[in-house]
């Protein structure tokens, strides 16, 4: 099973930058998105054969998530159930006979880390959420989670060790997932691979120098560890500012 995740920053711009071209070619199971930036009725999208789930913020042209699968799901969940965490559209979770999906959107923290008291508490819901999920069968969480966990997982940790994505406590509150039972998938296969990220800044010809962070992952139960297959980051993908994030599973 082939599984792709895109925070698109944007569909609609997307759409105008090879997304369909890349889709097709790739031909995933399943195809997560986040930072859609749209309303219902906004895009005119025909996907044969997926099924499509959207998960729309309140707020026009913000954040925002999608899920397009090959396989209908058992159930499909949008939000945590709560007012709080709700509003932006960032989390949808199917339910499949042998595992959950779950694509999430994290908020970031700001310039200033003027929302990190918010980001930590969505931290703690949404461990809260898999958690339960994990309980009744495996989970498979992908997504834009706005951190670079170790200082591998961006060019210049030093620099950055105050700032939203590299704080203390973001990274902390990973780690705290991950030893909950989950396991970061990219790491798995490549524990000590450097300059392999995901999301670029649009200032200063980041991307072309691979002045990066890697902020978006697959992140799986350990139950599921002996099924991976593969995982690999499409870093020629262009299109957005963070590029797409595959894995492979044999279920």
């Amino acid at each position: 099973m082939k599984l792709i995740s895109w925070n698109v920053n944007g569909l609609r711009a997307v759409m105008k930058k090879g997304f369909m071209e890349f889709f097709n070619r790739e031909n995933a199971d399943i195809f997560c998105l986040q930072e859609i930036k749209l309303q219902e009725g906004q895009i005119d999208l025909e996907l044969p054969g997926y099924h499509t789930y959207w998960n729309y913020a309140l707020k026009k042209g913000y954040s925002g998530t999608a899920i397009f699968t090959k396989k209908e799901p058992m159930s499909v969940l949008y939000g945590l159930g709560s007012e709080e965490h709700d509003a932006e559209g960032r989390i949808i979770t199917l339910e499949f006979e042998d595992f959950y999906m779950v694509n999430v959107y994290t908020p970031n923290s700001q310039h200033g880390l003027l929302r990190l008291d918010y980001r930590l508490q969505w931290e703690d819901a949404i461990l809260s959420h898999v958690k339960k999920l994990d309980e009744i069968k495996p989970v498979i969480l992908c997504g834009d989670l706005n951190v670079a966990h170790e200082e591998i997982d961006l060019r210049n940790p030093k620099a950055n060790l105050k700032n939203s994505g590299f704080t203390p406590e973001e990274r902390g509150k990973m780690s705290e997932f991950l030893a909950s039972g989950f396991v970061d998938t990219f790491r798995f296969f490549y524990p000590g691979k450097t300059d392999s990220y995901t999301w670029w800044s649009y200032r200063t010809n980041c991307r072309p120098r691979n002045i990066g962070w890697r902020i978006d992952y697959f992140i799986t139960s350990e139950s599921l560890a002996p099924k991976l297959a593969a995982a690999r980051i499409h870093t020629d993908v262009l299109g957005s500012d963070h590029c797409p994030v595959e894995l492979e599973i044999n279920l």
